[in-house]
């Protein structure tokens, strides 16, 4: 599988996905167990902040958070020395910061789920999953939008990943309707920054523009094919998104990570 990786990427993500649909119950099984696992290494491999997470940092007590009894000791001494009860703001407390980044992955299932496009939904999902730990959710669509990770509840990423290999497509295409799921998701959240990452062409087949749920969007990033993305351009055009055109399963990671950064 190394070799395999090291000489053509692409080829051999979408036959490992494709082979986790194997008749054969044995391979299949060992497929299932190892898919996952590699697209998440393969994803931390690279230079992904971790930037999700909030950090823990000491405020007055009567701000918020938890009482540090610890750093309040010097304090609680002080007032016991003066024979009074300590004061609220002398005492300091342990309050978790705003996580810096939440994202909603949105996966276009519409269309078929071969290998290529299964590979690249997952490696977009561990990219999501890596870039905003705890704080990813992942909605997939078609004629309705279904939430498959939702945000705030904690999953184990193998897990997620896995549910989104398992994806089959069929149906219309209501990209309205998923972008106004996304951002349900993410008004969840109390990150400083809310993004939601479209994968789709873009192409609609419910008559409903899409581009007014798009514009309520705080920040939107679109990944589309790269033989397929005019209408993601028009939509990027039209609600001030970011867009990127996937060429390579392997390169998705990178090229998320350059456009949220722009």
């Amino acid at each position: 599988m190394e070799r395999a990786l090291a000489e053509d990427a692409d080829d051999t993500l979408a036959l490992l996905v494709t082979m986790s649909n194997a008749t054969d119950e044995q391979l299949r099984k060992l497929v299932r167990a190892l898919a996952p696992r590699l697209i998440l290494d393969r994803v931390r491999t690279g230079a992904i902040r971790r930037r999700g997470i909030g950090r823990p940092r000491l405020v007055p007590a009567d701000v918020d958070g938890e009482l540090d009894l610890d750093a309040s000791m010097e304090a609680i001494a002080a007032a016991r020395a003066e024979e009074r009860p300590p004061a609220l703001d002398e005492l300091r407390a342990r309050e978790w910061g705003r996580p810096e980044l939440a994202m909603c992955l949105v996966v276009d299932r519409s269309g078929s789920m071969n290998g290529t496009r299964l590979a690249t939904a997952a490696v977009t999902a561990a990219a999501c999953l890596v870039r905003a730990p705890g704080d990813t959710a992942v909605v997939t669509f078609a004629r309705h939008a279904e939430v498959l990770a939702p945000l705030g509840v904690p999953r184990d990423p193998e897990r997620v990943v896995t549910d989104v290999l398992g994806l089959r497509g069929h149906g219309m295409t209501s990209v309205s309707e998923a972008l106004v799921e996304a951002r349900s998701e993410l008004a969840r959240s109390r990150a400083a920054r809310r993004v939601t990452v479209l994968l789709s062409d873009c192409r609609c087949t419910d008559d409903v523009d899409p581009v007014p749920s798009a514009r309520a969007l705080e920040e939107l990033v679109i990944l589309a094919p790269a033989d397929d993305a005019d209408e993601a351009h028009r939509l990027a055009r039209e609600s001030a998104a970011r867009i990127g055109e996937v060429a390579s399963v392997d390169g998705v990671a990178s090229l998320l990570e350059q456009l949220l950064q722009t």
